[in-house]
Formats: C-alpha cells, sequence, structure tokens
C-alpha cells in the first residue's frame, strides 16, 4: 500500500495524545494505514462477532487484553466502550497508547465528544486523493479515467475494475451499513434516492424537488441526507455569506466525496461512456472541490470552504478562506484553454477583492499546461495538489 498523506498528521497527533480516533467512510483505508503506521500494536476487529461480543459483555476485560493499549477497528459497533476507555486513559495518559477507528461519523463522534473529550484527537481519512493515486505503479492515465475510477484504495492496490467494485461497495452500504445507522424500511427508495443526489452532484441542492422526485416528504431527504453525510458518501458545501451583498444565492451546494462513486450511480461504466455524458462538467467540479477538502483535511484544516453565487449569476464553485485572502476556484473541464474560462473568475476577484482582502482566482481545467494570466491562473487537474492555496499540504 503506498504512503497516506494524512500519515504525518495521524502520527503527530498519536505523539500528544493518549488516545487518536480516526474516522471516514467504509474502504477508505483506515485499517491499512493504522497497523502499517503501528505495527507493534496489538489489533482488534470490533466487526468480528466473537471480539465485538467480548467487548460488549465484559468490556473491562477486553480491555485489560492491551496493557498498553492497542488498535481498536470500528469502535463504532461498541459504543459503550469509549467510556471504559476513559477510566483507563486517566489512570495512564501516555500519548499514542490507543487507536480506535470507525466508518461512521455522527455515531462515533457522539460516544467519543461524551466520553474521550480532550483526550483523543479526531481525524478524518477520506478516500485517496489524486497525489496519492498517483503513487500507484498503475493508476488512470487521463482525467475521464481518474474520475470514473474514483478514489478507494483497494481499486487501485489490487488493479480491479472500478465498476466491479463500486457495485459491490453500493449494495454492501445499502444492505448492511444504512441499517446500522438510521431505521430506514424502504431500502429500494433509499437507494433510488442515492442515485438522485449522485444526479445533483455539484449542483444546488433544492430539498423539495429532491423529495417530490424521489416521493419521499422533506424531512425524509433531509433525514436521508444526513445520513449519506454521517458515511462520508456526501456532503453539503454551504454558500459564501458576505455583510456587504445580499443578492447572494443561499442554499448549499451538493457534493459527493468521490466522483468514482457518483459516476457509477449515474450508470457511468466507462470514461467512454464520461467523455460525452450531460454530467461531465458537474461530475468534474465535484472532483476538484472534493481533492481540495481532501488535502485540507489531510493538512488538518477543516471549514473555511464554500462556493459564491449572485442573483446575476456570477459564479465561483469553491472560496477557500484564510483570513485576508480568498482563493476563488472555477472548475471546467475543457481541456483546452481559451480566454472564455476566465471570465467567471475574473467578475468574483472584482467583486470580493477589496483593500484590506486580497482575492486570488485559479482555475482548475481539464488540460496539461499551467498558465499564469492576469485574471487568474490556469492549473492543470493532475497538478491541482501542486498548488498552495491554502488548501493544506503540497504533493509529492
Amino acid at each position: 500500500m503506498i504512503r497516506r498523506d494524512l500519515s504525518n498528521l495521524l502520527l503527530r497527533a498519536a505523539g500528544q495524545h493518549p488516545a487518536v480516533t480516526l474516522t471516514g467512510p467504509r474502504q477508505s483505508g483506515k485499517s491499512t494505514l493504522c497497523r502499517g503506521l503501528f505495527p507493534d500494536k496489538p489489533y482488534a476487529n470490533l466487526e468480528a462477532p466473537d471480539a465485538r461480543s467480548f467487548a460488549t459483555d465484559d468490556p473491562r476485560a477486553f480491555l485489560a487484553q492491551f496493557p498498553e493499549g492497542a488498535i481498536l477497528d470500528e469502535i463504532q459497533r461498541t459504543p459503550e466502550l469509549p467510556s471504559y476507555l476513559q477510566g483507563i486513559i486517566d489512570d495512564d495518559p501516555a500519548p499514542g497508547r490507543w487507536i480506535l477507528t470507525g466508518s461512521q461519523n455522527l455515531a462515533l463522534s457522539e460516544s467519543v465528544s461524551q466520553s474521550l473529550a480532550g483526550r483523543s484527537a479526531v481525524l478524518h481519512l477520506l478516500p485517496l486523493a489524486w497525489s496519492e493515486i498517483a503513487r500507484f505503479e498503475r493508476h488512470p492515465g487521463s482525467l475521464d479515467e481518474a474520475l470514473v475510477a474514483g478514489g478507494y484504495p483497494r481499486i487501485f492496490d489490487r488493479g480491479l475494475d472500478p465498476a466491479d467494485w463500486l457495485r459491490s461497495y453500493v449494495a454492501t452500504y445499502i444492505e448492511r451499513d444504512v441499517r446500522t445507522i438510521s431505521n430506514i424500511g424502504d431500502l429500494v427508495t433509499f437507494q433510488r434516492f442515492v442515485e438522485l443526489c449522485a444526479g445533483r452532484t455539484g449542483q444546488l441542492l433544492n430539498y423539495s424537488s429532491l423529495a417530490s422526485d424521489c416521493g419521499v416528504s422533506q424531512p425524509t431527504a433531509k433525514a436521508w441526507l444526513s445520513v449519506l453525510e454521517t458515511s462520508f458518501i456526501a456532503f453539503r458545501l454551504p454558500a459564501f455569506h458576505s455583510n456587504q451583498r445580499k443578492r447572494l444565492v443561499k442554499m448549499p451546494k451538493l457534493h459527493f466525496y468521490d466522483a468514482g462513486l457518483a459516476c457509477w450511480l449515474l450508470g457511468i461504466r466507462s470514461a467512454d461512456q464520461l467523455r460525452s455524458h450531460p454530467l461531465r462538467g458537474a461530475i468534474f467540479e465535484t472532483w476538484v472541490v472534493s481533492e481540495i477538502m481532501k488535502h485540507r483535511t489531510n493538512g488538518g484544516l477543516s471549514g473555511g470552504m464554500s462556493f459564491y453565487r449572485d442573483r446575476d449569476g456570477v459564479e465561483a464553485d469553491l472560496v477557500i478562506e484564510g483570513g485576508r485572502r480568498l482563493v476563488a476556484v472555477e472548475a471546467k473541464a475543457a481541456a483546452t484553454a481559451s480566454t472564455s474560462l476566465f471570465d467567471g473568475a475574473a467578475r468574483v476577484r472584482g467583486l470580493l477583492e477589496s483593500t484590506d482582502r486580497k482575492v486570488e482566482s485559479v482555475v482548475v481545467y481539464g488540460g496539461d499546461e499551467p498558465q499564469q494570466r492576469s485574471a487568474a491562473a490556469l492549473l492543470p487537474w493532475a497538478r491541482l495538489h501542486e498548488h498552495g492555496m491554502g488548501i493544506g499540504v503540497g504533493g509529492s
């Protein structure tokens, strides 16, 4: 397995806190990363029925097996266990003893915040960023291949066909994981809801339209969307807020963490299909936004991301805030550089820049050659991780 960009942050957190809790979507590589970074620690997988039964029935005896600490995988399966860990950590707060992983952000964060507040650092491992995918000997050679493949590690580690692997992933997620997160009785309708969300990736999120198209109520649609967020499938990107302009769009945008999963849910099985698909631009936008989120997350940054759109149609797909500096990012799937690619970036820069706030404009496009123009920097998709723009870490 290749080195993960989160490795340094995880090691640093383990050197400072008695426990580290690593969350992220299922199959994002949490277990592999932790066992690789901490090879001498005992390992217990709480998905295994015998280990889960032992930890549930006699948590004190279960934890007593590990006097020097351990890696406890999928700890959300035993939500009471962190309460027992609290006393153990208080008795011996030596850093790095306990490494906890889990696939459900909400359930795990509630358990950790209640029992391990101040005792555990909380980090997130998202699917592979392009800087990580490029470290594999076999990796996509074109933009469309990269979008369809997505970023789940096993696809690249074992050279699997993305469509086949994602088919199994969706089935497992719908049939097993969803049941443990929420009491959803109609899984067929829920899968239809997930597919409809994929069709809205990179677009404004209209709850009324989404609920109507799925045949459910708005409260149900909102609850189901929370399930997707809890399991790191999708996220809402908030609209940019400014005290100086009152005509800004307020609805959030919907994005998937993994473009390959969004493609599969849309019935896109190959790069050839994607090239002529009407949602190719929206999928590329989702890839750019999620890519930047991955790099910020791997660098220990959170928040500070929004999109800009006003009632006059001026927009930027992403605005990254950092003190008195803003970076306005536009995603353009076109492979050819043209003057029209810079129009939106220039307009947003003119609206947001002021005497006490500088705005940098970046256009990420589907081509290969970078350019620096007065309106914006033109950045090739495959070199996004090389650009600073406040995204957290550089590539290697």
